[in-house]
């Protein structure tokens, strides 16, 4: 029995803006990713922070990256056909994140095309642009996912 799914590739046409999220972070989430996955100072250590390039206590990239992956998990992943992602081409961490900062995401689809070895898969080329509460972008993300198609076989 075969699963259905409330969206498929066809959902997520060239152009199209999904805007999401609205995750508070916390000090300390900040420190406990970081205790675990990225124990830099900066990351760690409010008062060493201070004497950083930062300036204070800020989230690793890691983290934002961790972050904005659970955003679009609940807001569309975990219900649609997704087959996974062949990887990212770009990520630039442009602002640091810090505590008490609430992140929401926005997500536009560059190009489509349906997969010429496998055409049950379609192919889509994201830009995801994380965001503070100020709308002021903190990281920016380009890449691949891919997604089972709702109509195999159909013209794109």
């Amino acid at each position: 029995m075969s699963k259905t799914y409330k969206y498929y590739w066809e959902d997520f046409p060239v152009g199209s803006v999904r805007e999401y999220g609205g995750k508070l972070v916390t000090k300390e989430e900040i420190i406990a990713f970081a205790s675990q996955f990225d124990p830099q100072p900066f990351h760690l250590d409010e008062e060493a922070a201070k004497h950083s390039l930062f300036g204070g206590l800020c989230a690793s990239g890691w983290h934002t990256c961790s972050m904005a992956m659970r955003m679009m998990c609940d807001a569309y992943l975990l219900d649609s056909a997704s087959l996974g992602s062949p990887g990212l081409e770009n990520i630039r961490w442009v602002k640091p994140v810090r505590p008490g900062d609430t992140l929401h995401m926005r997500s536009t689809v560059l190009e489509a095309r349906p997969m010429d070895s496998k055409p049950h898969v379609g192919l889509m080329r994201t830009r995801w642009e994380v965001l503070n509460q100020n709308n002021e972008e903190v990281m920016f993300m380009e890449g691949h996912g891919m997604m089972r198609r709702r109509s195999p076989g159909a013209p794109a």
